[in-house]
């Protein structure tokens, strides 16, 4: 009997030491933080999903426990109203051991998922920072966005076995991802390739392999397209103020003007009243559309401009600002900045003023 007893006490031991390998453990200290409310959200794939809201103590302390199965570590973030204050890679059996404040700074210890995914979050962030405090110099959001990109590529290529390289690869900016090549399909492909070794059964290497398959798709009939006859120029697809995506080698006109402006700019906002709608009136029947990419990341103060001032040609904006793959590909450094398109061809004639580009007009459009 006794023989039975100890074996029972044993397999009681086995389970309790098998649950306990089954979940996660938080400890934080939130600073300013008494009796305050921490919100918990677990990334499920492509958005955050909130699962508990916890009571910091007098001293700002908290703590937490969830389950996380062996080999699938999960992505958890604490937020603090709307403010994110940490982002966590816990794996099963580990405490991880936060300081953070309530302005989203904060440090971790005890998770080396954790750690590693503190670096990848405070890069993104100064990056948006970065665009935020250049949003008046589309040039400089440019060469933000570059090095950013850049620095993500190396990271997952230097990494290819961390699953920190999910939330890399799932970046975006606005609407726009920053993997935004067809390329990139191929870094996709690798890294979910890499990270089934060691994850199979995470959903998060699942849903990775997912995009990498769609990318890979969108990768060969993006082959295929460069295969078939080229535009003269390039082409950009943009969303309109509807959302709807409108691409400039669909614009059915005899000649078509890009036009490159900031809202927020008074007098390039003026131009399309005093100087575009004037010469849209005069050519639109005779073959002329305006295509005009709004370099403004606030999208709402566009459409509101759009709207208001009734601009009756092809209005569109991704709210990437400078960053714009449109930017990119037209290589716009200053704004006002237009091109003419004529009979699918990009002109070389130079644009010196709306005298000079009416004259033109007249003479393409008889």
């Amino acid at each position: 009997m006794k023989n039975c007893n100890k074996l029972f006490a044993l397999a009681l031991a086995a389970l309790a030491l098998a649950a306990c390998g089954e979940k996660a453990s938080i400890r934080g200290t939130l600073a300013d933080g008494a009796e305050k409310n921490v919100i918990v959200k677990q990334l499920d794939i492509n958005v955050y999903r909130s699962i508990d809201t916890l009571k910091t103590g007098k001293d700002g302390s908290f703590r937490y426990s969830l389950d996380v199965k062996k080999g699938q570590p999960e992505f958890i973030y604490l937020f603090y109203g709307d403010t994110r204050i940490a982002a966590l890679l816990l794996e099963a059996g580990e405490t991880a051991v936060v300081k953070a404040d309530t302005l989203g700074r904060y440090s971790v210890e005890g998770s080396k998922g954790s750690s590693d995914l503190a670096v990848v979050d405070k890069a993104y962030a100064d990056f948006l920072a970065a665009l935020e405090a250049h949003r008046d110099t589309p040039t400089e959001m440019t060469r933000d966005y570059i090095k950013h990109y850049r620095e993500s590529v190396r990271y997952v290529m230097e990494h290819p076995y961390s699953l920190t390289t999910v939330p890399v690869f799932f970046e975006y900016l606005g609407e726009a991802p920053i993997f935004s090549q067809a390329t990139d399909g191929i870094l996709f492909r690798k890294g979910a390739d890499s990270l089934k070794t060691v994850y199979p059964d995470s959903r998060y290497v699942k849903a990775l392999e997912k995009e990498a398959e769609r990318r890979m798709r969108y990768l060969e009939l993006d082959t295929q397209l460069q295969s078939a006859p080229q535009n003269s120029f390039p082409n950009i697809v943009l969303p309109d103020i509807k959302g709807e995506r409108r691409a400039l080698n669909e614009v059915d006109a005899k000649v078509v003007l890009v036009h490159f402006w900031d809202v927020s700019d008074a007098a390039q906002k003026m131009m399309s009243i005093d100087m575009l709608l004037p010469l849209y009136q005069d050519f639109h029947k005779r073959g002329l559309e305006i295509y005009s990419v709004c370099v403004t990341p606030d999208k709402p103060e566009w459409a509101s401009v759009v709207l208001a001032q009734k601009l009756p040609w092809i209005n569109v904006n991704d709210g990437l600002g400078g960053a714009s793959p449109a930017v990119i590909a037209y290589n716009v450094t200053s704004l006002p900045n237009s091109f003419l398109i004529v009979d699918g061809e990009l002109s070389t004639t130079p644009i010196s003023g709306i005298d000079a580009l009416r004259k033109e007009l007249s003479k393409m459009l008889r």
